[in-house]
């Protein structure tokens, strides 16, 4: 029988075992910082393409870092997207795969699902969510439920189908904790206020490992521009709003020199979902936020960390996606997923290093959460059985529409849209998505990849929470 006396010699070595332990990169802490962008279109970065636009600050982090150009949002949507990204899985297995969470839903994160700010707060990192929520917004689903030891932003969008619920009441408010400052609040002010108090998190654990997730606001409509970016772009008011963006990223990183903690720091930049086509004959991506036309949830896509070893000045053309995030950022701060957690993103941080070429195999590569993708069910008919292999399941992305249905699968440089018809694209040859192409052994294959993954998610997939 256990003793009591033991109880606290018990605490002492499970403390010692969920704290981030010694791991590839020698460090004794990493801290991370995310930074995910509102409906940033893929050519919306000077790194990217934009002539339009100058975006000095954040192309300056894509030379110093890697510059993804097949990396993908989780769903062309923002509740959707933000699930995927914060729980590794996609939106789909969650349950959060349909359009958006409103003032007035009744449903949201599941409380049950360890997001990756409870998996770093277990690992004793210091947490703060600044910026939009946009995942529920019932007591169960707030922030604080979710892992995040701060919060300070919106919970809600500010177009009108959603301030809607707020007539009579002030307006969306901007929030801390639980307390409201201001109400409504102004989204002129808010890419600079959030800055404000990311840096100000950094300042206080600066002495502390800690995970920073800064979901901006903008871009999303009504765009807000501070009177200092106004008229300084060549693309509107849209325009501007990167330049604010911009500067406000480079003041991050100016805070991260500043407080001497850089090159214990860890990067991303990424988008939620995309917003659309291109806009001249060298930008061929076409579809917009919604769709799965690679403008709608192809985005750009930066990890950042030199001190850390990641590759530095590099363009990477593997396929990449928002689900990925969570078991390498996991590894890089020396933290185990908890066994029998299922997560659909892979652990690339071998990649991200050098020490792999591709995207590390599973099967074979020996980073701490290389295998938790392993934990994903594996039983294709016997139909399919012979025309893939686990690792090339693995490695294929299944996009999903605004309304949570399976659209289209990727393997390697193929895309099959599934509806309304089967059509393959080369996306190497054709970015476009404008001419389909006739190659029954791959279109069977890829078919073969969908099926299974649509069996997969009715014998695995999770609920949402809900509030009656």
């Amino acid at each position: 029988m256990f003793s009591i006396r033991f109880l606290p010699l018990a605490v002492y070595f499970f403390s010692i075992l969920s704290y981030p332990v010694a791991n590839a990169w020698d460090q004794t802490r990493v801290n991370v910082v995310f930074i995910l962008i509102d409906d940033q279109g893929y050519y919306d970065l000077g790194c990217y393409g934009a002539t339009e636009i100058e975006t000095p600050r954040i192309d300056e982090m894509a030379e110093e870092g890697i510059r993804f150009t097949d990396y993908y949002a989780a769903a062309p949507i923002c509740s959707p997207s933000r699930a995927g990204l914060l729980t590794g899985c996609y939106p789909r297995r969650i349950g959060m795969e349909t359009w958006v969470q409103r003032a007035d839903s009744k449903h949201g994160l599941n409380p049950e699902e360890l997001t990756i700010a409870e998996l770093f707060k277990q690992n004793r990192y210091a947490t703060a969510c600044i910026g939009k929520w946009h995942l529920g917004f019932l007591e169960p689903f707030l922030p604080h439920q979710q892992g995040f030891d701060e919060y300070f932003g919106l919970l809600h969008n500010l177009d009108p189908v959603e301030i809607i619920y707020f007539e009579g009441k002030g307006g969306v408010p901007l929030m801390r904790n639980d307390e409201i400052l201001k109400r409504p609040a102004d989204p002129a002010e808010l890419t600079e206020r959030y800055t404000d108090e990311a840096i100000a998190f950094m300042e206080r654990e600066k002495s502390n490992p800690f995970f920073l997730y800064l979901p901006h606001t903008m871009l999303h409509v009504p765009i807000g521009v501070s009177d200092r970016f106004k008229g300084t772009s060549q693309f509107g008011e849209y325009g501007d709003a990167i330049h604010e963006l911009d500067y406000n990223i480079g003041r991050i990183f100016d805070a991260l020199e500043r407080l001497g903690i850089k090159d214990e720091t860890v990067v991303i930049y990424a988008s939620d979902n995309g917003r659309g086509p291109g806009r001249n004959s060298f930008q061929r991506i076409q579809g917009r936020k919604l769709s799965t036309y690679e403008g709608g949830i192809r985005v750009p896509g930066i990890a950042w960390g030199p001190g850390l070893r990641i590759r530095s000045g590099y363009e990477s053309s593997k396929l990449v996606t928002a689900l990925d995030w969570y078991p390498t950022l996991a590894t890089i701060a020396g933290i185990r997923i908890p066994e029998g957690r299922v997560i659909d993103g892979r652990d690339i941080s071998a990649y991200l290093t050098g020490k792999s070429k591709g995207i590390p195999s599973p099967m074979t590569s020996d980073t701490l959460n290389a295998d938790v993708v392993l934990r994903r069910s594996w039983n294709p008919a016997r139909e399919w059985d012979p025309l893939f292999t686990r690792e090339e399941y693995i490695n294929a992305f299944f996009y999903h529409g605004s309304q949570g249905a399976l659209a289209a699968v990727r393997w390697d440089k193929w895309k099959l849209r599934l509806n309304p018809t089967l059509e393959l694209f080369d996306l190497e040859a054709d970015l476009g998505e404008s001419k389909p192409l006739r190659d029954r052994d791959i279109s069977r294959k890829i078919r073969g990849m969908a099926v299974t993954f649509q069996e997969e998610m009715k014998m695995d997939a999770r609920r949402p929470g809900s509030v009656q």
